[in-house]
């Protein structure tokens, strides 16, 4: 008898373990439910632009519904690390941008344990990858980059910038800018660049650096005005822009968007879902609907978007480590 309910509690405990939350069952096919795509800032930026057509096209390719998850605030860093330690079983995707690999180096600068590592996570595939756009309100004096850093500099601290919180991809190229062309502003973090993009429309900042899908639509509406940008060629959305490199001032960045999973996601699911990108990069309906805001597909496969992310995250960690600790 004791060796019977021995047998039946052994039997129960698998059982148990099999369908633990979160555990799938080796033979169960995948996907067999609804996927999340966590996008770890609220609604309007570019990783949102970029992740609403292709969660769309990934849903149309894997046969199940993609579900879009804003998850904003600390300039991503909390959306990034909910997806970083969610089950590795395939269910769980991240549309990340650059900031994936700043805030890390950023959180071991101000002394605090970073929420979550890169090596958390396994890039899937890259989907876009744009300079940001010097941008401010079409009824400021400024015309030219120029005469923006030479009223700067008339006034330090005077004028202020906002982005999507300290140290995402907004306010890292402004703070490179800043210590080029010598010059103080006031940085004031939002948590999203559609909240920072709505501060310069409403008067509250002076200026911002963003994707050109973040500010484009208001540009072409007359309200914003485009500067300068930090590429190192000329954008085919914004035509007649000069680089910053053009205009005296020698700084570069990009604000890439790219697919990730847990790290420890299964070989056979990343493959799955490797191929169910490539096919939505090249979807015609995801293709029109993020070059309409202005950021064209740049897609790149996992082993290259492996290798763009270890160049990238060297830049970044300099970068970060010259900006220094910031409020």
């Amino acid at each position: 008898m004791k060796k019977y309910i021995e047998t039946i509690s052994i039997a129960v405990a698998a059982f148990q373990l099999l369908t633990a939350p979160g555990l799938a069952r080796a033979d169960e096919p995948w996907p067999s439910k609804p996927i999340t795509m966590i996008v770890p800032f609220p609604p309007g930026g570019v990783a949102d632009t970029v992740g609403r057509p292709v969660a769309a096209a990934l849903g149309r390719e894997l046969k199940q519904s993609v579900i879009v998850e804003n998850k904003g605030g600390a300039g991503g860093a909390i959306g990034m690390a909910q997806a970083a330690k969610a089950a590795p079983n395939g269910y769980t995707i991240l549309m990340a941008l650059s900031s994936i690999s700043i805030i890390p180096e950023a959180d071991k600068i101000l002394g605090k344990e970073p929420l979550y590592q890169l090596a958390q996570l396994k890039p899937i595939a890259r989907f876009t990858a744009d300079p940001t756009v010097l941008v401010v309100r079409a009824d400021s004096p400024w015309k030219t980059v120029g005469e923006f850093v030479a009223a700067m500099r008339s006034k330090p601290g005077a004028y202020s910038f906002s982005s999507s919180g300290n140290y995402g991809t907004m306010h890292v190229p402004m703070e490179m800018l800043k210590a080029n062309a010598n010059f103080r502003m006031l940085h004031v973090p939002y948590t999203g660049a559609a909240p920072a993009v709505l501060a310069l429309l409403g008067g509250q900042v002076d200026a911002v650096s963003t994707g050109p899908s973040s500010v484009l639509q208001h540009i072409k509406a007359g309200k914003l005005r485009a500067l300068a940008h930090w590429g190192n060629a000329p954008l085919a959305a914004l035509p007649g822009v000069p680089s910053l490199k053009d205009a005296g001032y020698p700084v570069e960045f990009a604000q890439w968007s790219g697919l990730f999973v847990p790290a420890n996601t299964p070989d056979a699911i990343v493959a799955r879902l490797r191929d169910a990108a490539r096919v939505a990069a090249n979807d015609p309906a995801v293709r029109q609907t993020i070059a309409s805001a202005g950021s064209p597909v740049l897609y790149m496969d996992t082993q290259d978007f492996q290798n763009y992310i270890g160049v990238d995250a060297r830049k970044m960690k300099d970068a970060v480590q010259k900006i220094g600790k910031v409020n």
